[in-house]
């Protein structure tokens, strides 16, 4: 049974689909860069599997085991199909000063610029239009530098800016009315 990544787990790829029949993989990095994801070095899955990556081409990857070896065919790497590696977050490079792994702002305390305390970001997402916080309440926060314009690492806490709310109106008819 698959367990679930710790709160200090960093998701690095996804294994995708077998590139042809001797044990390759398509490997979707989540890293800034393709490289990284070898030169983090030991990875680990939701079963517990220990991995290393090697690229062989852009996007494609030999994936060694925890005993060195690498997937030995196709069927293997099938098994394998959408599995997610991962690495501690204490493994990792530390970030500058404007950039954060996701695991960072996890559990961050969002509060306003008045101090009025907001609620716990439970989740991150980034979809590809840009990164979003999302609080323990489900409210969403785009995560960008008009909305949060402070975090204070060392308090565990950021400064939220909420945008203005927009409610929009209408039917299937097409006949919309924005409210503000």
């Amino acid at each position: 049974m698959p367990r679930h990544p710790s709160d200090r787990d960093v998701l690095i790829a996804t294994i995708g689909k077998p590139h042809g029949v001797r044990g390759l993989v398509r490997l979707h990095p989540a890293t800034e860069t393709a490289d990284m994801v070898e030169e983090i070095g030991a990875l680990h899955d939701e079963h517990g599997g220990q991995w290393h990556v090697r690229w062989k081409a852009p996007g494609i990857a030999a994936l060694l085991g925890a005993d060195g070896q690498a997937l030995p065919d196709r069927n293997a790497a099938e098994k394998l199909v959408n599995r997610r590696l991962y690495a501690v977050r204490d493994a990792l490079p530390e970030t500058d000063e404007e950039e954060f792994y996701h695991v960072d702002l996890l559990g961050m305390a969002a509060v306003s610029s008045s101090g009025e305390g907001l609620g716990i970001v439970t989740k991150v997402h980034d979809y590809g239009a840009g990164t979003s916080l999302e609080l323990e309440s489900g409210q969403i926060i785009p995560f960008t530098l008009a909305c949060v314009p402070e975090i204070d690492r060392k308090a565990n806490r950021l400064v939220v800016e909420l945008p203005e709310m927009v409610e929009v109106e209408g039917d299937l008819s097409g006949d919309v009315k924005i409210r503000s």
